[in-house]
């Protein structure tokens, strides 16, 4: 039961971002906005530090000063996962005006959320890794630090709930429907944090990999999507604000419950 509600979280954390629909009339503002895409990469790089890279090495300590190699390797996998789902997928991101991926005839607003689905995943393996660890009784993974990824994967969900939403809101779609298209971004996660665990007995003895895996795959969809936006036009000094907000904050849970 602790399992799931620890997968659920992040989910919840979408779901409650998508409501502000309900509560704000306009979008957010561009500053707002910033501000909390720089502070959900603060989070994800701090999560993947924290949470993902360095249990990867201090599981990998008894190759010594190779204990890099595996760290390294499901990083740079990671990123060419993301790379290529960018490939795959048709997508649009926030604030471009050309799709991503191949040539489709989906609406806009369905490419929207599809982007932001994208991203997602990687946030839902690292989760499912974590808790898959916990599960097969890893010593270097314990509940409370599982729990601490997944709180803070929440906490810089809420914000990117409302951003998905809003927009779909600007565009003419109703309430009621920016908010399932929101909460819908997220479902992918908790779907690829439970094929994970499914697939624990076979996840131990690559565990090391799979998080700097995830790790990497996080780290692409801050370095190519949300850092840019946080940084581009007016107000960056903002989104870089945000930024050490959100990696004191994932740090501070890291170390505190971990």
């Amino acid at each position: 039961m602790n399992t799931f509600i620890g997968l659920m979280i992040p989910f919840l954390g979408t779901t409650l971002g998508s409501a502000c629909v309900f509560f704000l009339k306009k979008g957010l503002k561009p500053f707002v906005q910033k501000a909390l895409l720089g502070f959900a990469s603060g989070v994800m790089v701090a999560a993947s530090v924290w949470s993902l890279l360095i249990p990867s090495m201090d599981m990998a300590s008894d190759m010594e000063k190779l204990a890099f190699i595996p760290a390294a390797v499901g990083l740079m996998l990671g990123v060419l996962f993301l790379l290529l789902m960018d490939r795959v997928i048709p997508h649009l991101h926030m604030g471009a005006t050309k799709a991503e991926g191949p040539k489709t005839s989906l609406k806009k607003t369905t490419m929207l959320v599809l982007a932001v689905t994208l991203h997602n995943i990687p946030e839902g393996m690292a989760v499912g890794v974590v808790f898959a660890g916990m599960l097969t009784s890893n010593e270097m993974i314990t509940f409370m630090g599982a729990m601490s990824l997944s709180i803070g994967i929440a906490i810089q969900n809420f914000p990117e709930g409302a951003i998905i939403s809003l927009p779909l809101r600007s565009e003419g779609m109703s309430r009621p429907k920016a908010f399932l298209n929101g909460m819908a971004s997220g479902v992918v996660e908790p779907i690829a944090a439970v094929l994970t665990i499914l697939l624990a007995s076979f996840i131990e003895p690559v565990l090391p990999y799979l998080l700097s895996f995830a790790a990497g795959a996080m780290l692409y969809v801050v370095v190519e999507e949300l850092i840019p936006e946080a940084s581009e036009g007016e107000h960056s000094n903002i989104g870089t604000i945000g930024f050490a907000v959100g990696f004191v904050i994932m740090m501070i849970l890291d170390v505190a419950l971990g």
